[in-house]
C-alpha cells in the first residue's frame, strides 16, 4: 500500500516522486515505468536544450515553468555535478520577409522576463562565423544538458528518500474503491491512496483506465535528426534557431550543440505510424487505427496539409533536408551529415482538430493525469513536479 503511486519513468514522472519525497518525507511512494531504464521515450530521445520560454504565450504554464525551470534545473545540475552549459542561442531571421516575425518573437521573450537581445549581422557572425543572416535575437540563458543524466540522478534521490522504484512495469488497469486505487500492472496489482499518471505517449491511455475523459487524444509526432561529421563540427558553436513558420506548430529545423560535443540538426516533424515509433519501418496497426479513425486527426491534417506535406518529403530527401539547414549555414553539403537518432513527441489534439498548445494536467478524484507534456517539459520538469505536489492532497 502506498500513499502515491507514479505511473511514468520520464523525466517528469521522475521529478515528481522526487518533489513528494521532498514535500512529504514519510510518505509511502513509488513510481512504476514500463521500460527497463528511466527516461526511455521523449525525455531521452529530445535535444537536450535547457529552454528558456521564448516561444510560449504569456501567463501560460509553458511560459511560467520553463522560465522557472531554467534556473532550477541549471542549479539542480551544479548541485549534482551534472555536466551542463549555459551557451545561449540564436533565433535569426535569414529574409526580410521574416523580421516582422522576429520582433513579434522579441517582444514576445521580453513579455516572459527574458534577457533578449537584438543582434544584427555583424554581431550573428562574431557568435556563429558559418551563419548567414540579416537580424537575430540572442538569449543568453539559454543552456544544454544531457536530461537521461538528469533522470539517473532525479531516481538515485528517490530510493535514498524511501521511495520504491519498479522498472519493467507495465500498468494494465486501474480501479478505484472507496479511498483506495488498484493498479493492475504487469508484475501484480498496487495499491494506494493516490495515483500521479506521467505516462507521456501513454498519458490519454492511462487517464482512460482511470474513467477520465479528457477531450483528447495523444498523437505522436517524429522528429528525425542528422548530425554534422566530425570534421564540420567547426561550423556551428551553439545553438541556432530559424524564425518559427506562423502556419506550422513546431519549431522548424535548428542546430543543437549537445553536452558531448556533438552538432544535430533537426527535427523535422511528421506522424509517427507507431506511439512509440521512432524509425520510419517502425508500424503499429492498433496506434494508426486509433489515429486515423479520430476525425479530429483529419481536420488537423487538412488545415496543415500544405507544411505537412513539405515536412514528409524532408522525411523522405535527405537532399530536401539539407537544404532547409542551408538556409541558414550555406557551407554545409550533404556529405557533412548523417543520419542520428530520432524523437517522437506525444502531441494531445483536442477533439475540435487543435493541437493543444500549453501542458494539461487534470485533477479528478483521487488522481492527477499530466495529459501534454511535450517541450519544454524537461526544462519545466522541476517545477512541474513541485506543482502537482502542490495540488494534491498530503498523505492521510
Amino acid at each position: 500500500m502506498y500513499d502515491y503511486l507514479i505511473v511514468g519513468g520520464g523525466i517528469v514522472g521522475l521529478s515528481t516522486a522526487m518533489a513528494l519525497g521532498q514535500h512529504h518525507p514519510r510518505a509511502r511512494i513509488a513510481i512504476c515505468e514500463k521500460e527497463a531504464h528511466w527516461a526511455a521515450h521523449q525525455t531521452g530521445n529530445n535535444s537536450g536544450v535547457i529552454h528558456a520560454g521564448v516561444y510560449y504565450k504569456p501567463g501560460s504554464l509553458k511560459a511560467q515553468f520553463a522560465h522557472a525551470g531554467q534556473q532550477s534545473m541549471v542549479a539542480f545540475c551544479q548541485k549534482h555535478d551534472i555536466p551542463y552549459e549555459v551557451c545561449g542561442k540564436l533565433i535569426v531571421a535569414t529574409t526580410k520577409q521574416e523580421l516582422d516575425r522576429l520582433e513579434n518573437l522579441y517582444q514576445r521573450a521580453q513579455a516572459n522576463g527574458l534577457d533578449a537581445q537584438k543582434v544584427g549581422p555583424e554581431e550573428i557572425k562574431a557568435r556563429e562565423p558559418h551563419v548567414r543572416a540579416i537580424a537575430g535575437i540572442y538569449i543568453p540563458s539559454t543552456g544544454i544538458v544531457n536530461y537521461t543524466q538528469v533522470s539517473e540522478v532525479f531516481a538515485q534521490i528517490i530510493q535514498r528518500q524511501g521511495g520504491d522504484l519498479h522498472l519493467k512495469t507495465t500498468v494494465r488497469g486501474i480501479k478505484e474503491r472507496g479511498n483506495i486505487i488498484s493498479v493492475k500492472t504487469s508484475q501484480g496489482t498496487l495499491h494506494t491512496r493516490y495515483l500521479i499518471n506521467c505516462a507521456g505517449l501513454q498519458s490519454d491511455r492511462v487517464a482512460a483506465m482511470a474513467g477520465v475523459r479528457t477531450n483528447m487524444k495523444i498523437v505522436p509526432f517524429r522528429g528525425e535528426y542528422y548530425e554534422l561529421v566530425p570534421e564540420k563540427r567547426h561550423l556551428v558553436k551553439g545553438l541556432i534557431y530559424p524564425v518559427p513558420n506562423p502556419n506550422f506548430p513546431f519549431l522548424g529545423v535548428h542546430f543543437t550543440r549537445m553536452i558531448d560535443g556533438t552538432v544535430h540538426a533537426g527535427p523535422n516533424a511528421v506522424l509517427a505510424l507507431k506511439r512509440e515509433g521512432y524509425h520510419k519501418q517502425d508500424i503499429n496497426l492498433g496506434d494508426m487505427a486509433e489515429v486515423f479513425t479520430y476525425p479530429a486527426f483529419w481536420k488537423l491534417a487538412s488545415r496543415y496539409l500544405g507544411e505537412g506535406s513539405k515536412e514528409m518529403l524532408r522525411s523522405a530527401s535527405k537532399a530536401l533536408f539539407v537544404q532547409s539547414m542551408r538556409r541558414m549555414i550555406p557551407e554545409i553539403r550533404a556529405k557533412d551529415v548523417v543520419p542520428t537518432h530520432a524523437g517522437v513527441r506525444a502531441q494531445a489534439l483536442m477533439r475540435d482538430g487543435t493541437l493543444m498548445d500549453d501542458f494539461v494536467i487534470i485533477p479528478h478524484g483521487r488522481a492527477i493525469h499530466v495529459c501534454n507534456a511535450p517541450s519544454p517539459a524537461a526544462t519545466a520538469s522541476i517545477e512541474i513536479g513541485n506543482a502537482i505536489v502542490a495540488r494534491i492532497p498530503s498523505p492521510s
